[in-house]
């Protein structure tokens, strides 16, 4: 006796996909499927989530890459250390003196009436 398998078809929102896809990896999509669906809904991966490496079997090309990252980590990292440091106040340059206003002179001039 061969069992039947009953199919059911449920709609999902795009709001409940992209949240599904950000928690964690979809086990039931093909890693194919999971980046399209990730790109066709604007999804990123979790923030733990290790990210693929693009080129494998080419060392050569592995080292540059590793290189360019830890270059950037670096920068990033400086950078960082840059905006937490304080700020070591430098000798402005005087601020310019107001020039005349017309406005300014009909104030001066009606106060010099009333005294």
């Amino acid at each position: 006796m061969a069992e039947k398998r009953r199919s059911t078809t449920t709609q999902v929102t795009e709001g409940a996909a992209q949240a599904v896809l950000r928690k964690a990896v979809a086990p039931e999509l093909s890693s194919e499927e999971e980046k399209v669906m990730r790109m066709r809904l604007g999804a990123t991966p979790p923030r733990t989530a290790r990210l693929e490496r693009a080129v494998e079997g080419d060392e050569e090309l592995e080292i540059e890459l590793r290189a360019i990252e830890i270059e950037a980590f670096l920068k990033w990292k400086a950078h960082l250390a840059s905006r937490a440091a304080p700020k070591v106040e430098t000798r402005a340059a005087p601020a310019p003196k107001p020039g005349h206003s017309r406005t300014k002179e009909k104030i001066v001039r009606a106060l010099r009436k009333l005294s």
